[in-house]
Formats: C-alpha cells, structure tokens, sequence
C-alpha cells in the first residue's frame, strides 16, 4: 500500500476519463457515434489492525451509451419513412402529368368531340373536317406520350432498383465484415467491447434500413444477422448473401429482386416480399400506381378507338363508301414465363370487348391437371378450370373484354402472363387522314312520296355492324295494316322484312339497317328508301359520334371523361394520402432519433462538465503524488 501508488491509480483513471471525453467532443458530429463513458472501480483494500487501507482506483472498462429498444424502432421509423418519401415522390410524377389543365388528356378530349360537333353541325365543310382529323392526331399524340411517360417511369424503377440492389450488397458485405472483426477484437482483449466498431455496424445498418426493410436478431456473442423479406438471409455472421436485380421470369421488361442462397442458388422474390426503405417504396409504387395508370391509358385508347370506330363504320363519307377505321388500336400482349418448361407452346391474346376491359394483369397457369385464368389485382379466378385431360387445340379461354389461346399443351406450373391493355396506348393512332374519309353521313334514308296524304312517318332508326347499303331504291307501300316492300324492278324483296312493333312505331329491318315507321299513313302511301351516298350535308352518324363523348361505353357505367377523371381522382388521392402518411411517418421518426439521441448523442454541455470534473480529478491526483513524493524526501532528510 503506498500513498503514491494511490495518487498514481487516481491519475491514471482521471486521464482515462478525459480521453474518453475528448473522444466523445471529437466524434458530436460523427453520424451513428454514441457517447462513451469511462467505467471506474475501486482497487479494493488491504487488511491492517487498524481496517481496510484502499488501493486507489481502476479503469474496467469503456462503454457506449446505448439502447437496444430505441435503436430497433428507430430502424423501423426510418425504413417506413423512407418508403412513404419514395413513394411519394415517384406518385407526384403521374400526378403532375394527369391533372395537368392544359397539356393533359382531359382537355384534348375535349377539343376533339368539340371538332366532332362542329363535323356534325356542318358536315359538308372540308375545314371541319380537318379540323376534326387534326384534333384526333393531337388526342392521339398526347396519348402516346402519356404512355412513352409511363414507359419511362418504368424504366426509371428498374434501373433505381439495380441501384438500390447494389447499395444494399454494400452495406451488408460490411456488416459481415464488422461482425468478423469484432468477434476477433473482443476475444483478443478479454471481451471488452470494441465500441467504434459496434457504432460503425449500427451505421451500417441504419444506412441499410434505409434501403430495405431488414431485420436484425442479435446472437448470443453479439453478432448482427440480418434478414430481409419472408426471412431470406443478407447476413449471417461473417458471411453475406446479395441481392440480386434480374429480369422477372413472369415480365423479362421489369426489373425484380432475387434472393442467393447458401449453395450459391438465386431465385426471384414473391410479389410483396420486399418492403420498406426506398426499394421496398419503389416495388409498392410499381405494383399499385404506376401499372394501374399505364393500364388504365392503354384501356381508355382502346375504349376511344374501338367504339368511335364501330360508329364510325355505321355511316357513309364524302365518296359514298362506308367509314372505315378512324384509329389504329394497340394490342394485348402475353409475356411467356422464362421457367416454362415447354419452350413450344405459343399464346396469343385478343381485345374482344373493350366495355368489360379491366386494368389488371391475368396470369394462364396449368397446374399439371387444369388451367386457369386469374385476375391478379385481386387474385380471383376469372374462368372456369379448364381440364387437360380431354382438352382439344387451340384451347381458348375468354374473360373480362378479352381471349387468350394457346396452340398446345403446356407443361405443368407453367404459365403466361396477359396484359391486355398495358401497352396497347403505344399502338393508338389515325388510320384516316383524308377529310373525305370521314362518315359523317347516315347510310341511308328515308322519303316520303309527295302524293302521300296520310300523315305517315318513316326514318333510319338503327344501323347494325356488318350492314350493307341498298343496291337501289326500296319503296315501302303502305296496305292498310303493314307495308310491302319493292325493289327498283317492282319486285317483292325476298325476304319480305317483317314488322316489329316498337313502342308507336313498327320497325323493319333490311340488309342491316332498321326503318322506323310511325304516324298515321293512309293506304297506298309511300317512302322511298335509299343509299345515302353523295349526301354531302347529312350529320347522322357525326351527330352519333358526338354523343360518344358522354355514352357509357365503359363496362355500362362510365364514359370515356368519367374513366379518365377515375384515374386523375385514384392516382390524386393516393397521393395525397401518401404525402400525409409520409409526413405524419417522419415526424415520428424524428420523435424517436431525437429520444435516441437523447441517450446515446453526444451533450456538449454535458462533456464540458465531465471534462472539468476530470480535469480537477487529474490536479488532485497530482497533489496526490505531490504529497507523497514531499512525505518521502522528509523522511529521507531525518534519516541524513
């Protein structure tokens, strides 16, 4: 026991202390870094008569201030916040683009049934006319566009999830790093904690986080397992398992996440898996917003196309002809899975009812005994299981506005994904680009004879598809209970078209087009019922393509404006409601790193403390020393 040796443990305690203080005012900047505290025990004593005289003090250990709990929910925190950001940037694009009041679609729909009416209201002005042409070219045009965009925001995620893929193998290739070297430390100085180290691998994994929604379970020695998704490893121990960015096998044009396994195996992750951070934000975005609009571009072009060009092919243009197509459609495309096992067998898809068209993806699997079509945005079956057993080919299966056939059998779990309108709005454009071409004339008409003295009433009712003009003129004589009807020749027509009562009226049908006789004729009147060709100023089938606009041509309930104002309302909704969870998420995150850092973050005030404290536990050790070192020499100089 001596007074100096005490004097000396103090000192060396004290300036262990002030070490670890200045430690801590060096790193109060450095992102992850804990605060760490000096651990100081006493030496003990030894036994005299007298009592136990102490040995001074020892320095145990250095710890970091931590806590376990607040540092996995903020994990958490900040994983949720940075999939709501992401989310939320990528929405505000197609936000931006849809609600957008005058280079949005809305308005040049507007514009072209505008250019419609003005066909309708004077049919015989080629200006009209191409007017009504060029407002088409630019409805299509925009549409194109909107499509182009959405291709390009697809093409924006993959490539940021090759990113993020590649960023998430870097961090875990450093936390299995860290863990090794900190193992090693810890064993080669008795288990004292390599503090820095641990604050390096928590920033790692913070950083991770960030990225993905991992999981973190902590082994007995300390060391970080880290998981992802349905319990796929990243990191066990020393060892990491990447990430990988590949082509999906159901859809080689996105870019999916793969699991590697331990024998060194790599297979794609499930729809859902991945969540959380920026990645798992991207993933959420792609499958619930930005598939969704494409879809919803490329059915509203096939839902314009496709009935204004049935309308359109109910009348007669400016030669006499029949209309033609006014727009060329897109198609449906089937995307073989890459694991199919039978390489051979070919599927094709065809738009046969744009009104029943949904927005969803449908997935062709064959189970090994029957097939199936399922709708995927909400998992159901849409056809009846189809078994093989017995199964003659092509096999067709026909759901939702759409057909799909195969040439041959298919092997067992091998599928097909159909996309009926994904991207059918790259193929929206013009067929007709001569005003002349435009049928805005009903097909044919109806006259009545001038020697007529009833007050009978005859008109084109309806026009079917498939119609053909008369060959001449038709004359419908009245009898006193029906009419008969002859050719140019005199003739009966054969058939004889037979009257359908129709409310007030009695309707007949001839070649396709559907007479409306009403009124109250006197026997022997007559109409003359011909082609409408040359009839340069008739609207019929403009003033048919105008109503258009506000038909329900959409599954019976929503016309083309509604369908596009749905989408604008989905996607604006889902975005606001994202930035509001995004903002409400972050201000939680902050709550919980601000409680976090109120343990372990590093106090300047309360290190300035510290370090006085220590300061003054290093001078009074000195005076220690000091004392003992005056004590000695006075004892030296009694002995002299």
């Amino acid at each position: 026991m001596s007074l100096f040796s005490i004097g000396l443990s103090g000192l060396n305690t004290a300036q262990n202390a002030l070490t670890t203080t200045g430690h801590n005012f060096a790193n109060s900047a450095t992102e992850g870094y804990s605060r760490q505290n000096t651990i100081v025990a006493s030496a003990g004593g030894q036994y005299t008569s007298q009592g136990f005289f102490g040995y001074g003090s020892n320095t145990t250990t250095v710890i970091r201030v931590y806590d376990e709990f607040l540092t996995g929910q903020l994990r958490g925190a900040t994983s949720a916040s940075s999939a709501l950001s992401t989310y939320s940037d990528q929405i505000s694009q197609i936000d931006n683009l849809l609600a957008d009041q005058k280079g949005g679609l809305a308005p040049l729909m507007q514009k072209f049934f505008a250019a419609v009416q003005a066909v309708a209201d004077t049919p015989a002005d080629p200006a009209a006319r191409q007017g009504m042409l060029s407002a088409g070219q630019a409805l299509v045009g925009q549409v194109r566009s909107a499509s182009n965009y959405f291709k390009q925001l697809q093409s924006g995620v993959n490539e940021q999830v090759g990113t993020a893929v590649t960023q998430v193998n870097a961090y875990t290739k450093q936390i299995a790093n860290l863990n090794q070297e900190i193992t090693k430390l810890k064993a080669a100085s008795g288990g004292q904690p390599p503090n820095d180290l641990l604050d390096q691998r928590d920033q790692a994994v913070a950083e991770l986080t960030k990225l993905v929604g991992a999981k973190v379970v902590v082994q007995d020695g300390g060391t970080y397992n880290v998981f992802v998704g349905n319990g796929q490893p990243l990191v066990m121990g020393s060892d990491s398992y990447d990430l990988k960015a590949v082509p999906s096998a159901a859809d080689p044009n996105r870019t999916a996440v793969a699991y590697t396994l331990a024998n060194g195996g790599v297979f794609e992750s499930e729809a859902g898996a991945i969540a959380g951070g920026s990645l798992g934000g991207l993933l959420q975005f792609r499958s619930e917003t930005l598939d969704a609009a494409q879809s919803a571009i490329g059915r509203l072009s096939l839902v314009i196309g496709q009935t204004f060009n049935d309308q359109h092919k109910l009348g007669v243009d400016l030669n006499g002809a029949i209309g033609t197509d006014m727009f060329q459609l897109g198609t449906a495309t089937v995307l073989p899975n890459a694991n199919n096992s039978v390489k051979t067998t070919v599927a094709t898809a065809s738009i046969t009812n744009t009104s029943a068209l949904t927005t969803s993806d449908y997935s062709l699997h064959f189970d090994g005994t029957n097939y199936t079509l399922t709708r995927l945005s909400d998992n159901q079956q849409v056809t009846a299981a189809v078994p093989a057993a017995g199964a003659t080919y092509p096999l067709s299966f026909s759901a939702d506005g759409f057909n799909v056939q195969i040439n041959a059998a298919m092997g067992a779990n091998d599928s097909f994904m159909i996309q009926p309108t994904r991207n059918a709005a790259t193929g929206f454009d013009m067929a007709i680009s001569d005003p002349a071409k435009v049928a805005a004339a009903s097909p044919a008409r109806a006259d009545a004879a001038a020697a007529n003295t009833g007050s009978g009433t005859a008109s084109l009712s309806k026009v079917a598809p498939g119609f053909s003009l008369p060959a001449g003129k038709i004359t419908a004589k009245y009898n006193g209970a029906g009419y008969d009807f002859t050719d140019s020749t005199g003739a009966a027509l054969v058939p004889a078209p037979v009257g359908v009562p129709n409310g007030g009226n009695t309707d007949y049908t001839i070649n396709g087009l559907t007479f409306s006789f009403g009124g109250t004729p006197s026997t022997g009147d007559s109409f003359t019922l011909s082609s409408n060709a040359g009839a340069v100023s008739n609207n019929g089938n403009a003033l048919a393509l105008a109503k258009l606009q506000t038909a329900k041509t959409i599954g019976g309930v929503s016309s083309y404006s509604d369908a596009y104002a749905q989408l604008v309302n989905d996607v604006g909704t889902r975005a606001k409601s994202i930035k509001i969870a995004s903002t409400s998420q972050d201000s939680i995150t902050t709550q919980i790193k601000t409680a976090q850092q109120s343990v372990s973050g590093v106090n300047m005030d309360e290190e300035t403390v510290s370090m006085l404290k220590f300061q003054q536990l290093y001078q009074a050790n000195a005076r220690v020393i000091q004392t003992a070192t005056t004590l000695f020499d006075t004892i030296i100089g009694i002995g002299r």
